[in-house]
């Protein structure tokens, strides 16, 4: 009967303390989100003209897209011409090296994307990007 008791107790004893495996499953889970960087969308889909040149940009900053109506999405929301300058300004003093990829539909007015370029220009942001897609030939 003796030798029983003795299992009793290490059978209590036995039990894994799970605290020390959830607080690393938190930490991991905190250092992910903090270090994952986010895609960030123009707001509309967009049928962006073929290029032969065209290069593939690991980061950028402000999604900006013209639509085949002529309409302007900066990210994620409808805006007009004369509101690219100062939306961008804004953003250009919290992240001074913002840089823009503008999508531009293959059939929207050029006129509308020298408007915007314009704007962009005079933002003072001298990082900007055509986004296109690669041509057939190219690959």
């Amino acid at each position: 009967m003796r030798s029983r008791v003795n299992l009793d107790i290490q059978n209590s004893e036995s039990e894994i303390d799970m605290t020390p495996m959830l607080d690393i499953v938190f930490i991991m889970l905190i250092f992910f989100i903090v270090s994952t960087t986010f895609v960030k969308e123009a707001g509309v889909e967009i049928n962006r003209p073929a290029a032969s040149t065209a290069e593939k940009q690991e980061s950028t900053g402000v999604m900006l897209a013209v639509t085949a109506d002529g309409l302007i999405w900066l990210e994620g929301d409808q805006t007009d011409v004369r509101m690219i300058r100062p939306k961008l300004e804004r953003l250009k003093v919290e992240q001074p090296d913002v840089s823009v990829m503008v999508q531009a539909d293959e059939n929207a007015k050029t006129g509308v994307l020298i408007k915007v370029m314009d704007q962009i220009k005079l933002a003072g942001i001298a990082q900007v990007a055509v986004a296109t897609k690669p041509s057939q030939g190219s690959m």
